[in-house]
């Protein structure tokens, strides 16, 4: 692995680590248990994730049930999506793709790569907060894995995957094709370096428009939450027409408001850090296609 590869992928793991670890994780668990209690509204499901726990410092401390499951999962996909997004990106750059469409390839590529080592984990942090409290996170895992072997970890393995490669496509590409407006009409001219507060808008407006892939979460949710309480499983198609039954198409978007808060911190920390990482750390400026 040369030194730019193992640097992508050491600071992907730290990024990530670092985005889960402040506000990633609480509003990973608020959206986590909207997915699943799709009767609940958005501030009830965040005051039930306090409540359940018992209320006080225990309340608070709910909303990171699940960490070390997910400290595992962020520092192992944060440096499985940052090696290959970059590399993919560069590699797309190099043969005279527009930087908006190699944004979109690289992110979704990475993405595809992070489902392998994002289902147990997910699954898990699922299990902590909709499953019964009670069960301890070795005991859960020693007895998924006594039941159902390794494949008991990836429930709504089809979900995450899509919505992992939409995730990625969307929070990079359309957070390139922000800076390229941005720097258009901040400073005439689209390859114009960006400041960090630019930097930051265009995460941010990428962050957000990316959630309309949000269906594919629902489902996620609710297929691991299924596997979690021993119901009948379903593919992706079908928990999707389930959810559509039970709440109608507004069901499909439950959750989508700390989701929203996620995508943008995950963007800021993943697509936006990663660029003033490259800038400011290794003065590299950001780059566009060989051809522009």
């Amino acid at each position: 692995m040369s030194s730019k590869k193992f640097t992508d992928a050491r600071n992907g793991a730290i990024l990530q680590c670092a985005e889960a670890a402040t506000l990633g994780m609480p509003l990973e668990v608020w959206k986590t248990r909207m997915g699943r209690h799709r009767n609940e509204t958005t501030v009830q499901a965040f005051k039930n994730v306090y409540r359940r726990a018992g209320g006080g410092f225990a309340g608070v401390s709910a909303f990171w049930a699940g960490t070390s499951a997910k400290m595992v999962e962020s520092a192992s996909k944060g440096a499985v999506l940052m090696f290959s997004k970059e590399l993919i990106k560069d590699s797309c750059l190099a043969v005279g793709l527009g930087v908006t469409a190699a944004g979109f390839i690289a992110g979704a590529g990475g993405g595809i790569c992070q489902t392998t080592v994002m289902g147990p984990c997910t699954f898990l942090v699922t299990a902590m907060v909709n499953g019964d409290r009670s069960i301890g996170l070795n005991t859960r895992i020693a007895h998924t894995y006594r039941t159902q072997g390794l494949l008991g970890f990836y429930p709504g393995g089809v979900a995450i995957a899509w919505r992992q490669a939409t995730n990625w496509a969307s929070r990079q590409g359309f957070t390139d094709a922000a800076r390229q407006l941005i720097a258009k009409h901040s400073h005439g001219d689209a390859k114009a370096a960006l400041s960090v507060r630019e930097e930051v808008m265009a995460g941010i407006m990428g962050g957000a428009i990316s959630c309309w892939n949000h269906p594919f979460e629902v489902a996620r949710i609710e297929a691991q939450s299924r596997a979690v309480a021993g119901e009948p499983k379903l593919g992706m198609l079908a928990i999707l027409r389930h959810v559509v039954q039970q709440e109608g198409p507004a069901g499909l978007f439950k959750g989508v408001i700390p989701r929203i808060g996620l995508g943008i911190w995950q963007t800021l920390f993943m697509v936006t850090g990663a660029n003033l990482i490259r800038e400011y750390v290794f003065h590299e400026r950001p780059k566009m296609s060989v051809g522009h």
